[in-house]
């Protein structure tokens, strides 16, 4: 199945990680484990895992390739709203050598 993998650099990976999984939780499937620093979240079109690493939050979403932007999307916008005082930055990468979305809180950026 297609995937696509980003690496967000924060120094808080496993907070993000519980709130993004409960955030969502609201509407769709989702999970997050606290000893495992871990979590999943199923769409209706793919999955997302996170996974908290000492100095980022590992995210991958897979789906069919037509997919794979409307994951990306969600998951890094809503990341990025959660992170907008610590300016994260979510860069995609697709398995297949195409550069995914790139995002980040523009309202940080803008003069």
């Amino acid at each position: 199945m297609p995937r696509s993998e980003a690496r967000v650099a924060t120094d808080r990976p496993a907070r993000y990680g519980k709130q993004l999984a409960a955030h969502m939780g609201r509407k769709i499937e989702a999970a997050w484990s606290e000893e495992a620093g871990r979590g999943e979240l199923t769409f209706g079109h793919g999955t997302a895992t996170l996974v908290a690493e000492p100095d980022a939050l590992l995210l991958t979403v897979e789906g069919a390739a037509e997919n794979l932007p409307g994951l990306e999307d969600v998951v890094g916008r809503h990341l990025v709203r959660f992170g907008a005082r610590d300016e994260l930055v979510v860069e995609w990468h697709r398995d297949n050598g195409e550069r995914g979305l790139v995002q980040r809180n523009e309202d940080a950026s803008a003069e």
